[in-house]
């Protein structure tokens, strides 16, 4: 199989005021003619910040995603964004199923599942979490919940070209932890072999992200990891030094 092209994706979580547009202006600047041939970038802003970075954004050819969406086009969900919303903002990507999504807003797979159609249906590329907690880890549970979660969340008829997965080890995001090398290694074949099985060769076309305490100083071996095709970048994402020094991380 031929080297896939990255994707390297900052989210800003609940960060970022109209402010912050002069940071995210150091992103689209750094993103230069020698970076864009290494890799693709995203970033995922608030929702308050999707069109003004969207705006901010054309002719850079940095990508804007939104955080989360609902299942619904429209309709009686107070406080809730549909995927329409977000393309209308001139975004095209957005990620679900994050783990603070599951666990704040108990995101089951059966929910996940839907708001990845609903990313589908409004012509969005769906950014897919998946990831064991330490507790799965510790109880040597993490491929069987990987196998799981694939199953459950990703919908039927997905291809390369309308979604990505992250896996993100729940205990890693944030923490200043990541697994070893070889655990990112067997998280990312055993992925890979699961969406190959169930999706042929758009399986073996869909890029895996890696996600959770991603910076500067461990990219470059991260990302060197096979079946590893970019990364979903935390708070390492809110500064432009920091995303694009992981970004330059290739070679």
């Amino acid at each position: 199989m031929s080297r896939l092209r990255p994707i390297v994706v900052g989210n800003w979580k609940m960060n970022g005021l109209k402010s912050s547009v002069a940071e995210f202006s150091r992103i689209t600047e750094g993103y230069d003619i020698g970076l864009r041939a290494k890799t693709d970038l995203a970033i995922c802003p608030p929702f308050t910040l999707l069109s003004t970075f969207a705006v901010v954004a054309l002719g850079s050819r940095v990508l804007i995603g939104g955080q989360d969406c609902h299942r619904s086009p429209s309709g009686a969900h107070t406080g809730d964004v549909s995927a329409e919303m977000i393309a209308d903002t001139g975004a095209t990507h957005v990620i679900v199923g994050h783990s603070e999504r599951r666990a704040d807003d108990l995101d089951t797979n059966v929910v996940v599942h839907a708001k990845a159609r609903a990313a589908r249906r409004a012509g969005l590329v769906a950014i897919l979490c998946i990831g064991e907690s330490e507790a799965e880890r510790d109880g040597d549970r993490t491929l069987e919940v990987l196998e799981a979660q694939l199953a459950a969340s990703v919908p039927d008829g997905a291809t390369a070209d309308n979604l990505i997965i992250a896996y993100e080890p729940i205990w890693a995001i944030g923490s200043g932890r990541t697994p070893t090398l070889d655990e990112i290694a067997e998280a990312h074949a055993h992925i890979r072999h699961q969406l190959a099985l169930r999706f042929g060769d758009e399986g073996e076309g869909m890029r895996i992200l890696y996600g959770g305490s991603v910076k500067p100083s461990n990219a470059a071996d991260i990302l060197a990891v096979e079946n590893v095709n970019g990364a979903l970048v935390g708070g390492a994402s809110l500064r432009a030094v920091d995303f694009l020094g992981i970004a330059h991380s290739y070679p």
